[in-house]
């Protein structure tokens, strides 16, 4: 057993990570209820405005995508991968990094590049991938304008043909204990599809629907990936402070049984030096 100078000096250490551990928990709570207004604000937005895209590409004929809906030959694939810039959360960035190594790894034979959103996931994927660039200041503060410019630059490597295919990976928020990772095809637009006929009311186009359509698209596509970052942000919090509640609650049950400890090995010592005393009572008497 261990002398009680060393139980006293694990107890302080472990009440010392528990302090560590409450406060991150505390600070990601305050963080995570921000960012979740921020994407539960966000999402119908979202949602609305790819409802409207849909509604008025469905009434045209051909090829109203333009350049953003080309399909050609898939050699060249970019992953944008979204994780966070710091760890501490868990699962978090573990399962998404898994995850992008699964997408590259599933187109064999083809060029497949990596975009990193997050230290964490450029820091690991870097070892065995090719990241062409990473953004992990965006986190520094997060805009939709500063979103818009890597929205532009994803978009400007698919029109150029520098990539065949953009996809995206990251968490997205369910609550504060679930995150769910997702892959979405961020470009070519996929072709679209919906059980809901398109609505044929007597409308009046101005400028003209291809117009609207061509128009819709890149703000669409701007809005898509900020939700997909809104949406990892807020997951990293929520995968924070779950690790952080659990972490404290292992340090205070660590905490209590070595104070156990502590006190059965005192309790020995105390109860020794008590024998110690009456053997040598005993001896004098003798």
């Amino acid at each position: 057993m261990a002398n009680l100078k060393e139980i006293r000096n694990r107890i302080s250490s472990v009440s010392s990570t528990m302090q560590i551990t409450s406060a991150m928990k505390m600070v990601s709570a305050a963080k995570l209820k921000k960012a979740q207004d921020a994407i539960t604000a966000m999402r119908p937005y979202a949602e609305k405005l790819t409802e409207l895209l849909q509604n008025v590409s469905a009434t045209l004929e051909g090829d109203a995508g333009g350049e953003f809906t080309s399909q050609r030959e898939i050699n060249k694939v970019l992953i944008v991968v979204i994780t966070s810039n710091r760890g501490l959360a868990g699962a978090f960035n573990t399962n998404v990094i898994k995850q992008a190594k699964e997408v590259a790894d599933s187109y064999v034979g083809k060029q497949v590049d990596i975009y990193a959103i997050g230290k964490k996931g450029n820091d690991i994927l870097r070892k065995t991938n090719t990241v062409i660039d990473n953004k992990s200041e965006i986190f520094d503060e997060l805009t939709f304008e500063r979103v818009a410019e890597i929205a532009e630059a994803l978009t400007e490597k698919f029109v150029t043909g520098e990539y065949d295919k953009i996809e995206l990976v990251y968490n997205q928020f369910k609550n504060a204990a679930t995150q769910i990772v997702q892959i979405e095809q961020f470009l070519p637009l996929a072709p679209i599809k919906s059980d809901v006929p398109a609505s044929t009311g007597d409308y009046i186009f101005e400028p003209s629907k291809e117009e609207i359509v061509l128009t819709l698209i890149p703000k669409s596509l701007k809005t898509q990936l900020y939700k997909a970052i809104r949406d990892s942000f807020a997951s990293e919090h929520g995968a924070r402070m779950t690790a952080m509640h659990k972490a404290t609650d292992n340090a205070t049950e660590l905490r209590n049984q070595l104070k156990l400890t502590y006190n059965k090995a005192r309790q020995a010592a105390i109860t020794n030096e008590i024998l110690e005393i009456v053997g040598g009572a005993e001896a004098l008497k003798g």
